[in-house]
């Protein structure tokens, strides 16, 4: 008989002595979360898995105060099937392929996040809009699209190289009027902009920059953001790292940090999503 395996603070109980719950699929399995206590003590408290089809599980959370509620886990069949339901104009398509062929590819945001920010900015009516890292400049261009004619995107970039990149598709786009690029770093632009007396002039902002740099990001876009605006912070869930007690690098423990700040912070309203690599939507009051 095999023996339960620990990884990354889960056991993994040998199927062969964990009767209750039938596999469904060749897909499916069921995850046990430890209660710590001492090994060989353990008792077995599943996370309940279900089968929606070929590769797409559901799982519910350990603790059964929420109801076991069911929610989706995005296997790449199930992702798949959520990207071909995203609408993703031609221009993005283009911008998304290109970047793909870069070095540092994987910091593109998704098309299912692009779209989201780009309905918020619809819902907002936003005019004024602030994006702290714009690598080759895939979320700036779908915010720039929904914009109206009269509107402004700053567009904070440190990369010159990649900015060049997201200024050649703002020009095929036909948006190059309503983004005010600045290469530089983020921090000197957004005070620069406080200074202008340009405070609590903006509609919405979102960051995708360096991640021990989120706290200092934050509250200056709170300055530039009005009552009622929107900042979007992107990577909060952080690859899953920021839940896993054994991952103690520096970035992970600042996001956990800035993560439990924003709990604590009365000056938002806020809801993070498991959008992309994590998002949260936080709204001024």
């Amino acid at each position: 008989m095999s023996a339960s395996v620990i990884h990354a603070g889960w056991m993994f109980p040998p199927l062969s002595t964990f009767v209750p719950y039938r596999l469904c699929c060749t897909h499916c399995t069921t995850f046990v979360k430890p209660n710590f206590l001492p090994f060989g003590q353990q008792k077995l408290a599943p996370l309940t898995t279900s089968c929606l089809s070929n590769q797409a599980l559901t799982t519910a959370a350990s603790d059964h105060n929420y109801g076991n509620k069911q929610v989706i886990n995005l296997t790449p069949r199930m992702y798949d099937y959520l990207l071909a339901n995203v609408r993703e104009p031609p221009i993005l398509r283009e911008l998304r392929e290109e970047t793909a062929t870069m070095r540092g590819s994987q910091m593109q945001v998704s098309p299912d996040q692009a779209q989201l920010l780009a309905m918020l900015v619809q819902i907002l009516g936003a005019k004024r809009c602030i994006e702290v890292g714009v690598y080759t400049g895939y979320s700036s261009l779908a915010v720039a699209l929904v914009l109206p004619d009269s509107g402004i995107l700053v567009a904070c970039e440190r990369d010159k190289n990649t900015l060049e990149v997201a200024k050649k598709y703002y020009d095929r786009a036909g948006v190059s009027h309503k983004v005010d690029a600045r290469h530089g770093l983020a921090v000197d632009t957004l005070n620069s902009m406080i200074e202008n007396g340009e405070g609590c002039s903006y509609d919405f902002a979102f960051v995708d920059a360096e991640k021990r740099m989120y706290r200092e990001y934050y509250e200056l876009l709170l300055k530039l953001v009005r009552p009622g605006g929107v900042i979007v912070i992107d990577n909060v869930l952080w690859h899953g790292k920021v839940a896993d007690p054994l991952v103690d690098d520096e970035k992970t423990k600042s996001i956990r940090s800035f993560n439990r700040a924003l709990m604590d912070d009365v000056r938002v309203s806020i809801s993070m999503v498991p959008v992309g690599d994590g998002m949260t939507i936080c709204r001024k009051r």
